[in-house]
């Protein structure tokens, strides 16, 4: 009887389980019309908080995935890009045919806790009319951590990762792509990052503007609650107030500005033009 393992008596070599290495280029497929970032050099975020958000990233020292996934991000590896309350989700391709699901996690903030933030926002002028005109305050961290809450991730547990590529590191260069091309579009729209954590630009901008009227309201009823009615007004509703006394100071001689000029070359009767006019200027000013 044959020897069922063969003529050498050898076993069988068992699959590969990573044939892909070899049979599939290791440079990323390029992408007809993908999502890229504008700048091609450089750091990629230009704004305060675009650089706070990246720097949850460089935090977490993954060392060479940075600058792979910079580069998958400028090249336009991302297929496609969704940006909403939660999270991002990205199709990155990379070396196979198929491209990599990407995608971040980052938690919401409930009801109660963005009505404490809109609250606070509301209550500082400055900070209502910055986000009104489109820009992020720069103590907005601070806005936050006053109610107990972080607008950025702190940490790596602060954000959830996940991609379909066979890369167990985390973040991987397909995941660190998004988070740069994320980081550009706040560059752009810094309301992209309060989305995020579950209130998009018109939602807050709206309760700002509800919050700063009433505020207005209110602060108008209380100080007509204590005054009195016009009809007990009239009698003396035009008459002047108690006027203040005069403040009088040192008294400027009116021919001061003569001793500023220097000598004319021309004389009149032999004497110079502006003693002539020094006895003109005191007799104006009724000193004479």
């Amino acid at each position: 009887m044959a020897d069922p393992r063969g003529d050498a008596g050898e076993q069988p070599a068992e699959p590969d389980p990573f044939w892909w290495r070899d049979e599939v280029p290791r440079r990323p497929l390029p992408v007809e019309g993908g999502i890229q970032i504008a700048r091609t050099r450089g750091p990629v975020a230009r704004t305060w908080w675009s650089r706070r958000f990246i720097g949850v990233l460089e935090e977490l020292g993954v060392g060479g995935r940075l600058s792979r996934g910079r580069s998958y991000a400028r090249a336009g590896q991302i297929v496609s890009l969704e940006v909403g309350p939660g999270g991002a989700g990205a199709e990155v391709q990379g070396s196979r045919p198929r491209p990599y699901r990407a995608r971040i996690g980052i938690p919401t903030f409930g009801k109660a806790e963005w009505a404490a933030v809109t609250d606070a926002l509301a209550g500082e002028a400055s900070y209502a009319a910055m986000l009104l005109a489109g820009e992020m305050p720069h103590a907005i961290e601070e806005v936050f951590a006053g109610v107990g809450l972080s607008l950025f991730p702190d940490s790596a547990s602060d954000i959830v990762m996940d991609c379909t590529c066979p890369d167990h590191a985390v973040p991987c260069k397909h995941l660190a792509a998004v988070f740069y091309v994320l980081a550009e579009q706040f560059d752009a729209d810094p309301f992209r990052i309060l989305a995020l954590r579950g209130r998009d630009r018109d939602a807050l901008l709206d309760d700002l503007r509800e919050r700063r009227s009433t505020a207005a309201r209110e602060a108008g009823s209380a100080a007509a609650d204590g005054a009195a009615p016009l009809v007990e007004l009239l009698d003396r509703f035009y008459t002047g107030g108690v006027r203040s006394a005069r403040l009088v100071g040192s008294r400027t001689p009116p021919d001061a500005l003569l001793d500023q000029l220097p000598d004319f070359m021309i004389t009149v009767r032999g004497e110079q033009v502006k003693e002539l006019l020094r006895s003109a200027y005191r007799a104006l000013d009724g000193r004479d």
